[in-house]
């Protein structure tokens, strides 16, 4: 696990290092154990590590004796090398250590740009190809996108620039500062910058199971590869999910689990504790992170539960709400781009406390719901009878303002713009509605949204970004290609409602968990908003009048009306709303500054 780092053009000097060196301290905190960057003319390849397979060897970027020209990076772990470096090896490669990202040279040299179908695992990774007649930059990510790159062309000089992390981007010279006009109804319609695009105009990230290949002075030419081919899941679900909780739970550093307290995580937790202990491994230990005081909707007990039943060693982490104004600026830098996901504050503290406890890897149970239907909002979608608009009601769901509320906020101005630009949310309901148009049923359709957009922009960014804030590897053993799989196949009646999830966990996890209500592992949000709340002043000073009027794009009087009618009678749309609104004015301001080179701390 690493974070990686890149330039190519043609035809330019080669990069400045006091450049590449503000790029990578960028984004040091997620590779603290080695630092390397190579350039030549028109060129640069970078990698900062955080050694989890093979510790003493791997140094990036990646390159083979045998195979002058060509360079790689990897930012992830790729959980079939072992087979790869055999099958490699039988053609005559040979390899200096036993890291997995080793083998990429030899990889890209047997198939070319077709290299990332045979990896199985959370990849970016970059290959740089210096060879005479075959000059060119090739980016892959792996098929759900756990493992971002961002990029940014410069159609002026046709140089690319790339990145793990928004913040290092900007670092380079030739990538320019301009948020997106979009962004804040994106934030509002979505929760997040929606599928490809990011808050900031010129900047993308790649979708999931792309690949990007970059020709001297051209744009990226990016396509779609097919699903990882050798995905043969066997067994039910629980047996599909055990053996990839095993191959997750190996590794050359300590390894945790993280549990919430809910049915996803809580499986995650038993079957790696139930490994640890078949494999005479030290006991398990899981983290939950909760808030000091007595809030709403606490999971702790449910963790507490859970813990017990697995018998791991179970570690509390509990913050003081004074800290929440401090972790909401640390979560948006490191971000790079607005999340209104108030759950971003929980995952770097418990990121922070992982870290701290002397943890370099935690497995999570993120993926589940959107494989497994796991969300309120697919229900409701489900039980629409015929005629009734509900791709309407499902792009409302996701929003962090549903689309009435929005049009009331915004300025005459704003919300012409948006109409016409079009809203994320109006390009969601297209999708939903042309896919059941074609003759997909609702569930797959829905599936095959939270998958491809959905879950990598909102979730799985998010996760990357705060717990490589504290060089934390997370991996997540339902986006694996065999759960993924499996899930897609399985009856609609058993995907649907995450029965078959329940099922698997009827004999692993606590009554108490596998009858409860779901609920998200979040930030007690309406409440922190109240009066007295740990967040208000925060809010109240990110939302004042002054801001809004010279941001032009919200009215400041409906606003105002909007903060005192929750005030009143808290209610969590309300702090939702509130809250995306303030994360997008602290976004704007924080991203002024990131021209400014940021130290490594956290």
């Amino acid at each position: 696990m690493c974070r990686i780092l890149g330039s190519f053009a043609a035809g330019a000097d080669r990069p400045d290092p006091a450049e590449l060196a503000a790029v990578s301290a960028r984004q040091r905190h997620g590779g603290p154990d080695e630092h390397h960057v190579l350039s030549g003319p028109g060129w640069s390849l970078g990698c900062d590590r955080l050694a989890v397979t093979d510790p003493c060897g791997g140094r990036q970027p990646y390159r083979l004796p045998h195979l002058p020209g060509i360079l790689a990076v990897l930012n992830g772990e790729i959980y079939n090398h072992a087979e790869l470096r055999r099958r490699l090896a039988a053609r005559g490669h040979r390899f200096p250590d036993r890291c997995d990202g080793t083998l990429l040279p030899a990889l890209y040299a047997e198939y070319g740009p077709a290299f990332a179908e045979h990896l199985d695992g959370m990849f970016a990774a970059a290959v740089l190809d210096l060879r005479p007649g075959s000059t060119r930059l090739v980016l892959a990510v792996d098929d759900m996108g756990m493992k971002p790159v961002h990029v940014h062309h410069d159609p002026l000089d046709g140089s690319t620039r790339f990145a793990s992390e928004i913040p290092a981007l900007l670092a380079f010279e030739g990538v320019r500062i301009a948020p997106r006009e979009e962004a804040l109804d994106g934030v509002l319609s979505t929760r997040t910058s929606y599928a490809t695009q990011t808050a900031l105009d010129g900047i993308t990230v790649l979708p999931p199971g792309a690949t990007a290949v970059v020709r001297p002075g051209r744009a990226p030419v990016v396509r779609r590869r097919a699903p990882h081919a050798d995905v043969r899941p066997v067994g039910d679900t629980q047996d599909v999910l055990r053996h990839e909780v095993r191959r997750l739970a190996t590794a050359d550093v300590p390894v945790c689990v993280v549990t919430s307290g809910g049915l996803d995580s809580g499986l995650v937790t038993a079957l790696a504790a139930e490994h640890a202990r078949e494999t005479d491994a030290p006991p398990l230990h899981s983290f939950h992170l909760t808030y000091r005081g007595k809030w709403p909707d606490s999971e702790a007990v449910y963790a507490r539960s859970v813990a017990r039943r697995a018998r791991t060693v179970h570690h509390e982490v509990i913050v003081d709400p004074s800290e929440i104004p401090s972790l909401l600026t640390r979560t948006v830098r490191h971000l790079g781009q607005p999340n209104a996901d108030p759950i971003a504050l929980s995952t770097y503290a418990l990121f922070r406390a992982v870290r701290q406890s002397g943890f370099t890897v935690a497995l999570s149970g993120d993926g589940a719901d959107e494989l497994f239907g796991g969300y309120d909002r697919m229900r409701a979608a489900l039980a629409a009878p015929a005629g009734v608009d509900w791709a309407s009601a499902y792009a409302d769901a996701l929003s962090a303002a549903p689309r009435v509320l929005r049009e009331h906020l915004y300025t005459p101005g704003y919300a012409a713009y948006i109409a016409e630009r079009g809203s994320a949310a109006d390009r969601i309901e297209q999708e939903l509605r042309s896919a059941e148009a074609a003759g997909t049923d609702r569930a797959t359709a829905m599936s095959a949204f939270e998958t491809r957009w959905r879950l990598p922009a909102y979730h799985l960014r998010r996760v990357d970004h705060l717990s490589m804030a504290w060089a934390v590897e997370a991996r997540m053993p339902f986006c694996q290609p065999s759960v993924v799989t499996h899930a897609r196949e399985l009856p609609a009646e058993a995907r649907h409602g995450k029965r078959a999830l329940y099922e698997a966990g009827a004999e692993l996890l606590p009554g108490a968990v596998l009858s409860r209500p779901k609920q998200p592992f979040t930030l007690p949000l309406a409440a922190m908003i109240a009066p007295g709340g740990p967040l208000l002043d925060t809010v109240r000073e990110l939302l004042s009048p002054a801001r809004l009027v010279l941001g032009g794009k919200v009215r400041a009087d409906r606003v105002q009306r909007l903060l005192e009618r929750h005030l009143e009678r808290p209610n969590q749309h309300a702090a939702l709303t509130l809250w995306a609104l303030a994360v997008h004015e602290l976004w704007s301001e924080v991203v002024q500054g990131m021209r400014i080179p940021v130290g490594c701390a956290a």
